[in-house]
């Protein structure tokens, strides 16, 4: 198994996919918008994802927050709202609000267990601050640390008892970027103990069975490097400040804040510390490179794996009954 989660091109495999899936054995796959119909199709195409992986249990993620990032969408599937709307519920009733995000996650978890989706990259536990980039503020849910981690957790929780594994993101915390990732590098410039805060809600659910990194240099820990690239940054902050001892994944290498080839990114961000690497746009030859590059999955990386993959039972739940509990909650905001 090579430590790499790997896009698709469309929505079912074409055969040079599935050749290239066999002989390469990537740890998971991650799926887009282009690679989404309907359910029948969906879970087609998971299914067959499985029969490459001979196993049930392989890890088949997507980015299904709510808002603006959200893979299933209308008509085929409901609208999910994202973090800022339990962000402000949160202001006037915090237990109502964190029951709303727990059904919203339990309901998005039902969602995707049924078409054979097996890990859902969320919560963000980035803390929104003045002049957070846009790309994470209008996700985020909240500015005050012990808020963002409960409804974290209550997020990773009812996605667990929807069947699925969540993610926590992006560690070590993606706040303090004003700029975005996807087009450019993020230089925090915060001192450690400033840094500090933004590790609360990792630090709080530090048992979460998967996490992400981001692709921030951090001046106070790394000046040179990337979170994902940096071993220090993975290991001193990451997994003994934070004590995240999960599958830790990187971002989309693929993101304009990393310089250099698909293949040398992917190779730093294993020799930095990172269990898998995530890479989303199936262009097969950077696909090819990635593989080439890349060794087997460390045993270590190999038990986190297996360990974040067992952490979730079967689905249980009704969908409808779990959004219109959400719903109920929500109208709390209209009646203030």
């Amino acid at each position: 198994m090579k430590p790499v989660i790997f896009g698709l091109s469309g929505p079912t495999l074409t055969d040079d996919e599935r050749a290239f899936f066999r002989e390469a054995q990537p740890a998971g796959y991650i799926l887009f918008k282009r690679n989404v119909v309907d359910r029948q199709q969906l879970r087609a195409l998971t299914d067959s994802l499985r029969g490459l992986e001979g196993r049930g249990d392989v890890a088949i993620l997507v980015d299904q927050e709510g808002g603006r990032v959200a893979r299933l969408g209308p008509p085929e599937w409901p609208a999910f709202p994202a973090g800022p709307l339990f962000d402000a519920l949160y202001e006037r009733a915090p237990i109502s609000a964190i029951e709303a995000a727990r059904a919203n996650a339990h309901a998005i978890g039902l969602m995707l267990a049924e078409v054979g989706i097996t890990v859902d990259c969320l919560p963000l536990l980035d803390i929104a601050r003045q002049g957070t980039t846009e790309a994470i503020a209008s996700r985020a849910y909240g500015h005050e640390p012990k808020r963002v981690a409960a409804m974290g957790r209550a997020t990773l929780e009812g996605l667990a008892a929807g069947g699925v594994v969540g993610v926590v993101k992006h560690m070590p915390g993606h706040g303090r970027a004003i700029v975005d990732s996807h087009y450019d590098l993020p230089r925090v410039a915060a001192s450690d103990a400033e840094l500090d805060e933004d590790l609360a809600p990792f630090r709080a659910l530090a048992g979460a069975p998967m996490g992400m990194t981001s692709h921030i240099v951090f001046d106070a820990w790394d000046h040179e490097r990337p979170a994902t690239l940096s071993p220090i940054v993975i290991e001193e902050v990451i997994r003994r400040r934070i004590g995240f001892d999960g599958l830790l994944m990187t971002d989309d290498i693929d993101m304009k804040a990393l310089s250099g080839t698909a293949a040398d990114k992917a190779a730093g961000a294993i020799a930095a510390g990172c269990d898998i690497v995530l890479d989303c746009w199936a262009r097969m030859d950077e696909m090819v490179d990635i593989a080439g590059r890349l060794g087997e999955i460390a045993d270590s990386s190999r038990i986190r794996l297996d360990r974040a993959m067992a952490s979730v039972g079967s689905a249980e739940g009704d969908i409808p009954t779990l959004l219109a509990k959400r719903d109920a909650l929500l109208e709390i905001l209209g009646a203030a």
